[in-house]
């Protein structure tokens, strides 16, 4: 049985630990940050202008939780105190004495409390200072790099410095009998054309157990003492837009204890690109092929899409299911298939995990490093070892992993590390270990694959153009920033700097300027390129927005016609887990959809008509043109009319009809080039539309210039 604990907390000293500063009300699972700031009354308003750099004061403090403790045993029972995570130095003590030191927030605590403790008894949890490489860096971040903290939590180009701690995950005093369950895990192998399944579960239980797996109608398909057997004409786990996400559920059990979990039946692989990737560089000097970037599921290989994950929360601790849900339930209703699990945030909670199973959303998961040069000390190392085992263990049960990944951009000059740092060389040997037959990958981007750009122009060419010639073979990052909507932007700005905008405290704070550079993210000197001076904020809020939308649905369409030798586009990124004046996401926070999510979700239908464009502005006696192109991620074949036409002001010109013919399944086909020289008009814009039979019709919205 498990007995909640109610807790409180306090803000210790710098260098004292004995010395409190404020004692308060803790929540659990929660953050102490978000507990002060609820005791100092600051919670409501810390999004707005900068008030969040109250944080920066208390970085370097000792803090604690206490808890008086409250439980019962019975015969025979005894009482563990269980974390499921805690961040992230700490030690704790009974009744002031200590008796478990650790660091790392993703492994397990587990304290026998029968011979040490009993109820009425003190318990304290004392979180050191944060982590903090010593010296002088050029990036926050890289005061992370001897940490298995999530980097992005010490500064981001999305994110401001807010280093949290706590008790983040689960936590409760859990009382056990001789036949607790202390762990049971399937595992399983398919025969060769994926229509049976051989089950073995590993049991770490001091009594025998009856196993049970049941379908998803729930009928019976297995039921014994043996820990293993065999299923016939088994269903598998799809991905969302190749099928079902099938799970079958299982129990173990016996008379004082029962554990329940889920299976989902499937093949993964990380197989050579075809069209120019699947074989060895021809002629002299010879060189290393493109790295292997297409997902083979359950044997067929699929087109990558969807978008990069952030915590959708500052305060990671207080995430709860239904934050989850209320981002991921889209994430399949815009046709995603995939999220990448940026290493820069971490790890999520249990819940994530079984939702992305229920979804059919597959999962690149990084471990946590980015953007830093991890170097291999023994101390690393040891923590690293620690930790990345913990997770391996917990995760790979999940169909929706389909990939491991030694984090973000450490083969570049900002990170310096390669494929013989130890770290990664670890991450490997672990990955091989505990799961080897899931995909790993040292770090995003390998040969072939791309990262950028991250603005709608960038001062040569728009995204148009970049990506037609960016012949990669899987565009992990990519991004075109937009400002958030005036509401939102009244949320966060003060009403004295919201127009005309400059660069203040707050714009820059909130990373509409300097989050990478003077413009970034609002990129006013591209809005000024397009649009010329704004006379007012709703004008940057919508023509920013307006560019997003367009600048990502060019990308993803581009990408998704470079298939089979691109296989994967996924932006940067998703979500934010604060309101940012501007940035790449789909998503203001906590879960607002953008403009330009509706904009992708239309881009990565599994079947639709797309226009191939080179450029977003047009003007008067130009030659307008575009490619017809038909797109289609389905299992199965297709055909369809389309009808394309162009509307300049008041006049709409037709240019017929497209019989598409049969396209094969996960196929594409090009049509005609269409042109037409733009008339004189005081339109602001142009609208190409190309009117599907069959539903998969595709809209674009272009600036008219005179």
């Amino acid at each position: 049985m498990k007995f909640s604990q109610t807790w409180q907390a306090s803000l210790l000293a710098t260098s004292d630990p004995a010395s409190t500063i404020a004692t308060f009300p803790a929540e659990v699972p929660g953050n102490l940050q978000y507990d002060l700031a609820v005791h100092e009354g600051i919670a409501d308003t810390l999004m707005y202008s900068t008030t969040a750099e109250r944080f920066l004061e208390v970085e370097d403090n000792y803090w604690k939780y206490e808890t008086t403790l409250d439980y019962e045993t019975k015969p025979g029972e005894r009482a563990y105190f269980v974390a499921e995570g805690i961040d992230y130095i700490f030690d704790i003590l009974i009744d002031g004495k200590t008796v478990y030191s650790h660091e790392g927030m993703y492994t397990k605590t587990e304290i026998d409390l029968s011979d040490i403790a009993h109820p009425g008894s003190a318990l304290t949890v004392l979180i050191h200072p944060h982590p903090k490489l010593p010296g002088e860096f050029a990036t926050p971040r890289e005061m992370a790099a001897q940490s298995c903290k999530p980097p992005a939590t010490y500064e981001w180009d999305w994110n401001p410095r807010l280093i949290i701690s706590g008790i983040w995950k689960p936590c409760y005093v859990e009382t056990r009998t001789k036949g607790y369950i202390r762990n049971c895990e399937p595992f399983y192998t398919l025969n060769a054309d994926r229509t049976t399944a051989t089950v073995r579960f590993e049991t770490d239980c001091d009594l025998p157990c009856t196993y049970t797996i049941c379908d998803r109608e729930g009928k019976v398909v297995y039921e014994g003492t043996e820990p293993a057997c065999t299923l016939d004409n088994i269903h598998l786990w799809w991905c969302n837009g190749q099928g079902e996400p099938y799970l079958y559920t299982w129990t173990a059990k016996n008379a004082e204890h029962e554990v329940t979990g889920r299976i989902g039946f499937r093949t993964v692989k990380l197989v050579m690109n075809r069209g120019g990737a699947d074989h060895e560089p021809l002629g002299f000097p010879k060189s290393r092929y493109p790295a292997p970037a297409t997902v083979e599921l359950n044997g067929r290989r699929i087109f990558a899409k969807g978008s990069n994950w952030v915590n959708p929360d500052l305060f990671f601790g207080r995430i709860t299911e239904q934050q989850y849900r209320d981002l991921l339930i889209p994430a399949k209703e815009a046709n995603m298939n995939i999220l990448r699990l940026w290493g820069g945030s971490g790890f999520k909670k249990r819940e994530f995990y079984e939702l992305c199973d229920e979804l059919g959303i597959m999962l690149w998961q990084e471990f946590v490093l980015a953007c830093n040069n991890y170097v291999g000390t023994p101390q690393y190392l040891a923590i690293l070892e620690q930790e990345a085992t913990a997770v391996i263990k917990e995760l790979r049960r999940h169909p929706c992993i389909v990939l491991w990944c030694g984090g973000n951009e450490l083969f570049n000059d900002w990170s310096g590390m390669d494929d013989q740092s130890h770290a990664l060389r670890l991450l490997n040997k672990l990955c091989y270990e505990l799961d080897f037959e899931r995909p790993f990958i040292m770090t995003s981007p390998l040969i072939g694959m791309k990262h950028g750009c991250y603005v709608f122009d960038d001062g040569k060419q728009q995204v148009y153009e970049m990506f037609q010639n960016g012949h990669g073979t899987a565009y992990s990052e990519f991004g075109v920033p937009s400002a958030a909507s005036v509401e939102n932007l009244k949320k966060i700005i003060p009403e004295d700097e919201l127009f005309p905008i400059e660069k203040s405290k707050s714009w820059i704070y909130h990373h509409g300027f300097k989050a990478w550079s003077e413009e970034r993210w609002l990129c006013m000197d591209v809005y000024r390129k397009y649009f010329g001076e704004p006379a007012c904020l709703e004008d940057v809020v919508d023509n920013t927005q307006w560019m997003q939308c367009e600048g990502y649905k060019a990308i993803f369409e581009e990408a998704r016609r470079q298939w089979p030798y691109c296989s994967m586009a996924i932006n940067w990124c998703y979500n934010e887990p604060w309101i940012t004046a501007a940035n790449n996401a789909l998503f203001t926070y906590p879960a607002e959809k953008k403009p330009a999510y509706f904009a992708v979700k239309d881009s990565l239908r599994n079947t639709i008509a797309s226009a191939r464009l080179p450029k977003f502005d047009w003007k008067a006696g130009e030659e307008f043109s575009f490619e017809l192109w038909y797109l289609n991620d389905a299992p199965v074949p297709v055909s369809d009319t389309v009808r394309a036409t162009v509307k300049v002001g008041d006049k709409t010109y037709d240019f017929g009809t497209w019989e598409t013919g049969e396209i094969g399944a996960c196929e594409n086909k090009q049509g005609e080039t269409i042109r037409l020289t733009l008339p004189e008009t005081d339109a602001h814009d142009l609208l190409l539309t190309l009117d599907s039979a069959n539903g998969n019709s595709s809209e674009y919205r272009l600036l008219y210039r005179k």
